[in-house]
């Protein structure tokens, strides 16, 4: 028979890894009794873990949520994950949580043997981000979205515009979006009756927090959205082009956050994207490498007509 701790360790992996299980199979994997299982249980009670437990022909046994954070059990791959998370998140774009995700990252690093210890530190080492300085959200924002998408309860809001001014906002929460650089909210604005999309990072949430609602059916998946309004119709100059390359070949060269990437055939695809002037624009196309025609708006294709006649001029020699 194994020893007590090292069987209550099986017993909780197995707990983990799926919902429901009777007490004979928990018995029969372990090599013991349903009676030392239900004993067992009792012990892992005693630590935090919350096991609910049943009777009757369906009955058993099931690991749910309790009130206080038990110890962890997590295999090598879990491990390593959790650590190079946590190791990304001390740097990442959430106000507040780069301090407790080093305090986490200490405790776990402690604990980790060797092999995986190398593990980390061989990826952290060979690792290095590209990641710009800007905004974070702040943690108790995010949670307060998050929990109001799940209960569908609408969001009362002050919110800072492009333009620096702010205003209130009435919106039902959809989906936060985060994008590799910042946070968003898909959001039904109740005012304008209209979706829009939120930077979090601009978000001051108002409590408490409206009535309940009843979800309503968005225009497109989350991300789509966002990526469309943060690459095009969040900046002063929307435009449209067909790229002569494949999307696939596109998205390698520009971050998501550039703009709405569609394929259109397998050698050419569209992109909405949008700029502060028509010079960046340009400017931003041309380093793409391919070629490319402008669908909308016919002002880009004017500015571009003229800006062809400087450089041709430029390339004749005097």
């Amino acid at each position: 028979m194994l020893e007590t701790s090292v069987r209550l360790l099986r017993l909780l992996s197995l707990l983990m890894s799926r919902r429901d299980w009777s007490g004979a199979d928990l018995a029969d994997r372990l090599g013991v009794t349903t009676r030392t299982v239900r004993n067992d249980i009792e012990r892992l009670r005693i630590l935090g873990y919350q096991v609910h437990s049943s009777t009757g022909t369906a009955g058993g046994y099931r690991l749910t949520a309790g009130s206080a954070l038990p110890p962890l059990l997590l295999d090598d791959d879990e491990a390593v994950a959790v650590a190079l998370g946590l190791a990304a998140a001390a740097a990442g774009t959430v106000a507040g949580i780069q301090e407790p995700s080093v305090r986490a990252l200490a405790k776990l690093e402690m604990t980790l043997p060797g092999r995986l210890r190398h593990r980390v530190d061989a990826l952290r080492s060979a690792t290095v981000s590209a990641a710009g300085g800007g905004p974070v959200a702040d943690a108790e924002t995010l949670t307060g979205i998050a929990a109001a998408v799940r209960d569908h309860e609408q969001l009362r809001f002050d919110y800072r515009g492009h333009d620096g001014r702010t205003g209130s906002r009435k919106a039902e929460p959809h989906r936060l979006v985060y994008t590799g650089r910042r946070w968003y909210l898909m959001a039904f604005d109740v005012d304008r009756q209209d979706w829009r999309v939120f930077r979090a990072d601009r978000i001051r949430l108002r409590t408490p927090n409206g009535p309940r609602f009843t979800p309503r059916e968005p225009p497109e998946d989350a991300a789509t959205h966002v990526l469309r309004g943060v690459g095009s119709r969040a900046w002063q100059h929307p435009v449209r082009v067909r790229l002569h390359a494949p999307a696939e070949t596109i998205a390698a060269r520009i971050p998501s956050t550039a703009g709405l990437l569609t394929a259109l055939t397998d050698d050419t695809c569209m992109l909405e994207t949008g700029g502060e002037s028509f010079d960046n624009l340009a400017a931003f196309l041309g380093t793409l490498g391919v070629g490319f025609a402008v669908l909308d708006p016919p002002e880009f294709r004017t500015f571009l007509a003229s800006l062809a006649d400087r450089y041709r001029e430029a390339s004749v020699e005097s």
